[in-house]
């Protein structure tokens, strides 16, 4: 496998950190892949499906969104719609440098941005999601217990995943405006829909919305008894290995 370290920049002009996985041999396709909600593109899931995916000769290009991670930028200025042309951008940037992505995976809210995203792609040929929400306003969730705060005075710092991070009102009515459920329906790309079904952070409730709302070529996939994060070594290499054998039928025909 090659590893290339990179960056662009990204929807807001912030250079954005980036990591190309490549196969030693010839590239079949390119995939662009959005982690999850502020996490950052060496989460362990995103590493080890990366990694699989080289091995049946798919080059993967994965960053951070701006504010997280190595990418510059204030995380509290950022949105879903922010990610989403975040993941434009990123597929701008592999165009010139490589070759535009034919394929697209999210994990969680990420896996919700690419959805939006992949109409703003046009050689995107085939998206993935993975324990994915079908509404991005699902996060609040996360810090619904600071959501009056935030409301009366604009902003407030929460803990998610024992981290501290400023969420802004703005965050709250951009995820609201969305309309992903209409943008799903008119995807025109093949669709695989990948959940656990005792997923304890994005209920499976998610993914059958998500798959009802999409046209054909639709498939899902249980990821039986994974966690939401897909921390297991075997659950994230499964994943891998289902997205290459999947996309093949579209990606390399």
């Amino acid at each position: 496998m090659k590893v290339e370290r990179t960056d662009f920049p990204g929807a807001q002009g912030k250079k954005l950190a980036a990591r190309l996985d490549a196969p030693d041999s010839s590239v079949r396709a390119y995939a662009l892949f959005a982690h999850c909600f502020t996490c950052g593109k060496d989460i362990f899931a995103a590493s080890r499906i990366a990694q699989t995916l080289t091995e049946h000769g798919i080059g993967v290009l994965r960053f951070d969104f701006t504010g997280l991670g190595a990418s510059e930028g204030d995380f509290a200025n950022t949105n879903f719609s922010s990610n989403v042309a975040d993941l434009v951008a990123a597929a701008d940037h592999m165009r010139l440098a490589y070759s535009a992505p034919s394929i697209l995976i999210g994990h969680s809210l990420g896996g919700a941005a690419v959805l939006a995203a992949a109409s703003r792609i046009p050689e995107v040929r085939a998206v993935v999601t993975m324990c994915a929400p079908s509404d991005p306003s699902h996060v609040a969730g996360l810090f619904r217990d600071s959501l009056d705060d935030i409301h009366v005075h604009g902003e407030a710092e929460v803990q998610l995943a024992g981290r501290p991070f400023r969420i802004k009102r703005e965050f709250l009515v951009d995820a609201s405006e969305q309309n992903l459920s209409a943008q799903i329906g008119q995807l025109r790309k093949a669709l695989l829909v990948m959940h656990a079904p005792l997923d304890a952070t994005v209920d499976i409730s998610n993914a059958a919305h998500i798959f009802s709302a999409a046209k054909h070529p639709k498939s899902f996939v249980s990821l039986e008894d994974a966690d939401h994060l897909l921390t297991r070594k075997r659950d994230a290499v499964y994943a891998a290995n289902l997205i290459a054998a999947w996309s093949d039928r579209y990606v390399h025909a």
